[in-house]
């Protein structure tokens, strides 16, 4: 294998195959990432056994050639020195030449590395997948859609299945939804698939939609959503990202969110988070960030927190659209405010069904997202 590339299209591409590759695998050849170079482009591939990210770069496009290959092959170069030598190339183009079975040489203008790797023919093939279901969005809705739910997916690892976010075809819409018990975020989209087509209990891990988000582009391009019963594969122009999915089932979670309440009220989102970031100043020290909210009549709420070491706050914030008993009620104050950062909209409404009972936060401007929070006792 030989050949010269333009090395900022090779850094991109050696970046994105990179995001899948984790020191931690018990797998040697696994901290590697696969190069195989042809006359007509090269691919590279990183994976961890539960995320794999393929990548491939055309010899050329409509306007110009990226690359020379003096000669074909494939081996395979530790991650973790490959990524970072190749970032740091000084020159417009480099060049990469296999030496024997398991080494290479990489040379940019004076610098030359000389790098071990491993035999490439140990390496773990990519997943054929059946293209049976398949969804089709544009990259920002998807990465919106992460961006709205995975923060509140679980940390624990005892109960895997709440460690993903869950998704659901139906009628035409995919419902994305995640929750760790406290806290519940779901999105729903309109989506291009068949018209009979119903995906239930696809449960894809957060830390592999982190990832993905990463690579994904804000622009109108399309990805396909291929998924099977134990994986799922978005293909963009010239990079597949593959991904396990969760096993177990995923709670009944339609069933939690009420749909009448005792207390409702509309408030600015960008007053609210200022002011959860104020009282969480001093409820941070605390267990669960307990911030108290209070109604003071119709048209004013007081929010406040206390911490027995360092002091007390309180604060009025203005509502509107006020309706229904006087309110008193503690929450985790870093579980709204993670939520109120991904809501796109001015004004939230706000619906309390009780002092104990879960409340559901909702934009006002589309029906489109929902979150639903446990408030927390405090006696």
């Amino acid at each position: 294998m030989h050949f010269t590339i333009d090395t900022n299209k090779f850094v991109t591409s050696v970046q994105h195959a990179n995001r899948a590759v984790t020191s931690r695998t018990t797998i040697p050849i696994l901290t590697g990432i696969k190069i195989s170079a042809t006359t007509e482009g090269i691919t590279l591939i990183g994976s961890d056994s539960d995320i794999s990210i393929e990548t491939y770069i055309p010899y050329s496009d409509e306007e110009r050639e990226y690359m020379t290959v003096h000669e074909e092959g494939e081996m395979v170069l530790q991650a973790k020195y490959f990524s970072e030598i190749v970032r740091k190339m000084p020159g417009e183009t480099l060049t990469l030449k296999k030496d024997g079975q398991m080494a290479a040489t990489i040379e940019s203008d004076s610098v030359i590395f000389n790098l071990n790797g491993y035999d490439p023919e140990n390496y773990p093939r990519l997943p054929q997948l059946e293209e049976d279901h398949v969804i089709q969005l544009p990259q920002h809705l998807l990465k919106d859609i992460i961006r709205q739910t995975v923060f509140a997916v679980s940390t624990q690892e005892t109960r895997p299945v709440l460690t993903g976010v869950h998704f659901e075809i139906k009628d035409g819409k995919l419902t994305a939804t995640a929750t760790d018990s406290h806290r519940l975020a779901m999105r729903t989209i309109g989506v291009e698939a068949e018209e009979t087509l119903e995906i239930n209990n696809v449960i894809i891990p957060g830390k592999s939609l982190v990832e993905l988000s990463r690579i994904l582009d804000d622009a109108e391009n399309m990805i396909t959503i291929v998924v099977t019963s134990t994986q799922v594969l978005f293909k963009m122009e010239n990079l597949l990202f593959f991904s396990r999915l969760l096993d177990g089932k995923f709670p009944l979670t339609s069933n939690m969110i009420p749909s009448e309440g005792k207390t409702s009220m509309t408030v600015s989102t960008k007053a609210l988070i200022r002011s959860l970031e104020r009282a969480m100043l001093l409820s941070r020290e605390a267990k669960n960030n307990v911030i108290h909210l209070r109604s003071n009549g119709p048209k004013e709420i007081e929010i406040s927190s206390v911490s027995a070491e360092v002091g007390k706050v309180k604060e009025s914030l203005s509502t509107s659209d006020f309706d229904g008993e006087e309110l008193q009620i503690a929450f985790n104050g870093k579980n709204i405010s993670d939520a109120l950062k991904v809501i796109d909209s001015e004004n939230i409404s706000i619906l309390f069904t009780g002092a104990m009972s879960p409340f559901v936060v909702r934009p006002i401007d589309h029906e489109q997202m929902i979150h639903l929070f446990s408030p927390v006792r405090t006696y």
